[in-house]
């Protein structure tokens, strides 16, 4: 599994598939989780947005340094086994 940052400012009508388990960190950022390369996970997204919408998909190498986030952001990442900047399942 690898840890994505996405930025998506422009969602779609329906709700996001995010192709793996995601938390919504802030209005427009995204954590996730996924099995998918960053060029699949990339364009299955892109796929479900207008042409002209924003986006950005980073992997990330361990969890990030945060706060104001959205109330359980921290105890998402701790539960999928990202703590102290080292990645792994748990």
């Amino acid at each position: 599994m690898t840890l994505y940052l996405l930025y998506c400012p422009e969602s779609p009508d329906s709700p996001l598939d995010l192709h793996g388990d995601g938390y919504q960190v802030d209005d427009d950022l995204y954590l996730v989780s996924s099995e998918l390369t960053r060029s699949k996970l990339y364009h299955r997204i892109k796929w479900q947005l207008a042409d002209d919408s924003p986006l950005l998909l980073a992997p990330l190498s361990g969890a990030p340094k945060f706060k104001g986030m959205n109330p359980g952001s921290l105890k998402w990442l701790r539960e999928g086994g990202y703590e102290g900047g080292e990645t792994g399942s748990t």
